[in-house]
């Protein structure tokens, strides 16, 4: 097992890249979306009308992007895992179905191919028209920590997109007599087979991992929009549409246990971590589920972490995990302090998973299957 750091656009940094390597990671996953603009990578809900931002100027990256910055995190002793997420305006059309699907996708696959020849190995993406939208922000980690966290009961789930945004970001300016925006379940899946079926020989023939990102929060919709990975089988429907190594899961262990009815995690994440099919892994904990849940310290939360790593030493996984998005801790740099508690957290479990002891999961599911 290996530990990354996520880093937004704007805080590919070699300051960061230095926190990093303090840290004991050494792998990057980069975020080229700039989210931010600006303003500090501090946790966001992102319930205004804008969403995070407006990216409706970005242009398509390409090999030049990618090969820059595979050379920036090489040249700070550090290697790129991933990026992650495109920017909304590569694929507003592919996500809604719009007239532009067709050259978008075109674009997708230039992409793919452009990271693959740079030696980027794996994209995250989340097949999301909402996007990760609801949360609140508040004390809701331990020691009143800034953390985020979903009631449903405290907002409007059905509140309609703004016309010309799409994954929580603006892509195009609005039209004041645009119908709102609906998409039913079918509908959504429907795009991601076609998406899929385009994207991931491709991504193949590049050497790259599409690695899909479950539904944040895992509602059973948002805004109008049906929600695609929102329960542990859905993953399984994703990857049978096209069944290929490329064909991937960004595992977000936060998401999966906030899915109702996800009562056996460690279960889902072992035939998971044996399918070999694992992009990488967001190492985030939280208490409760939807339609009520937080987001909390990585050792404080409803998942046995110890456990998690127990059972992905069983299985042999020797990917990347990063920590997701953290509370922020009171002092100067409350986004870093957070992070480097559960960097020095995961270095732990991961220096001294064979000390860890045998999983104890595998030992119950071995009890259960000699009782039947």
């Amino acid at each position: 097992m290996k530990i990354g750091l996520g880093l937004y656009r704007e805080s590919l940094t070699p300051d960061n890249f230095r926190f990093a390597r303090q840290a004991g990671a050494t792998h990057i996953v980069a975020h080229l979306t700039n989210y931010f603009r600006g303003r500090d990578p501090s946790l966001s809900a992102g319930c205004d009308a804008e969403g995070w931002g407006d990216c409706s100027t970005d242009e398509l990256w390409d090999y030049e992007d990618f090969i820059g910055l595979v050379k920036t995190v090489r040249d700070n002793g550090l290697e790129i895992a991933a990026i992650e997420n495109f920017s909304p305006r590569f694929w507003s059309d592919v996500l809604l179905g719009g007239p532009d699907r067709a050259k978008q996708i075109e674009g997708l696959k230039r992409l793919v191919r452009d990271a693959g020849r740079a030696g980027i190995p794996c994209i995250g993406y989340n097949f999301s028209i909402a996007g990760v939208w609801g949360w609140s922000r508040g004390p809701f980690a331990r020691g009143e920590a800034m953390s985020v966290g979903l009631d449903l009961a405290a907002i409007d789930p059905d509140l309609p997109l703004p016309d010309g945004v799409v994954w929580n970001m603006r892509y195009r300016a609005g039209r004041p007599d645009a119908e709102p925006v609906k998409v039913s379940s079918d509908e959504l899946w429907q795009r991601l087979d076609l998406f899929l079926r385009e994207i991931i020989p491709v991504a193949e023939e590049a050497g790259v991992v599409m690695a899909a990102h479950p539904d944040d929060p895992p509602a059973e919709a948002l805004r109008g929009t049906a929600r695609l990975v929102n329960r542990p089988q859905k993953y399984d429907r994703l990857m049978g549409i096209i069944d290929s190594p490329s064909n991937g899961l960004e595992l977000c262990l936060g998401s999966l246990q906030e899915m109702p009815g996800t009562d056996d995690i460690y279960g889902h994440v072992r035939r998971f971590a044996r399918s070999k099919r694992i992009g990488y892994i967001h190492f985030r904990n939280v208490r409760g589920k939807v339609p009520n849940y937080h987001e909390t310290f990585v050792d404080d939360g409803d998942i046995d972490m110890a456990e998690i790593v127990r059972i992905l030493r069983d299985e042999n996984y020797d990917g990347v995990m990063i920590p997701d998005h953290t509370p922020e801790m009171t002092c100067d740099a409350p986004w870093h302090a957070g992070k480097a508690f559960a960097l020095g957290y995961m270095r732990a479990l991961v220096q001294n998973a064979a000390a860890l002891g045998p999983s104890r999961t595998a030992q119950a599911s071995r009890i259960r299957t000699k009782a039947s």
